[in-house]
């Protein structure tokens, strides 16, 4: 069975994908391997933060390893917040904050549509691969919904009337951004 780390702290996230990944490979997290430090996010890009994480763990652990980053992006506002989305509203990564800005920055605009994307990065020896998953909806005016995090209960996905917040995890996790990223590294590693 082949190892690789995938570079999160997240226990839920973990699971996730060693179940989609199965038996053919031995899925370790960040703790797993002793890395219990923050990793530094300082790209500019979805792209550079996500190979920023796996180079890190592949680097100073010797791991082959791949890491996600995720951002919404908001057309009207010049696909803000992107990259910087966990800590728009500041360093203190509040979920509520962050929701708050983006609707009070939408009041005067028309356009809401909006997207969001991950991007897996992997390395794998010495070769680098990423897989880019996005899904494209609007953002509403008032939050609904109270399962799922960020910026879930703002979100409607195209071809749905509900939030991500009220989609349940079971069906999000069916059609987010995240799985679609998720499913062409197992497309590609499988």
């Amino acid at each position: 069975m082949k190892k690789i780390v995938f570079a999160t702290h997240n226990s839920h996230k973990l699971e996730e994908i060693k179940d989609m990944l199965g038996a053919e490979y031995e899925v370790l997290g960040l703790n797993d391997i002793n890395c219990l430090e923050d990793i530094p996010e300082t790209g500019d890009t979805l792209e550079e933060n996500a190979l920023l994480k796996a180079r890190y763990v592949k680097e100073k652990y010797g791991y082959d390893c791949f890491a996600d980053d995720t951002g919404l992006e908001v057309y009207a506002l010049n696909n803000a917040p992107g990259v910087y989305s966990a800590r728009y509203a500041g360093d203190s990564k509040d979920s509520l904050a962050n929701m708050k800005k983006i609707l009070k920055e939408l009041e005067t605009k028309q356009d809401r549509r909006a997207q969001f994307r991950t991007i897996i990065s992997l390395i794998l020896g010495d070769k680098i691969y990423q897989f880019e998953g996005k899904i494209e909806g609007e953002i509403i005016e008032t939050g609904r919904g109270n399962t799922g995090f960020g910026y879930d209960p703002i979100f409607v996905p195209n071809g749905y009337n509900e939030t991500f917040a009220e989609l349940g995890f079971e069906t999000k996790n069916k059609i987010s951004h995240r799985s679609l990223a998720v499913n062409k590294l197992k497309a590609f590693l499988l």
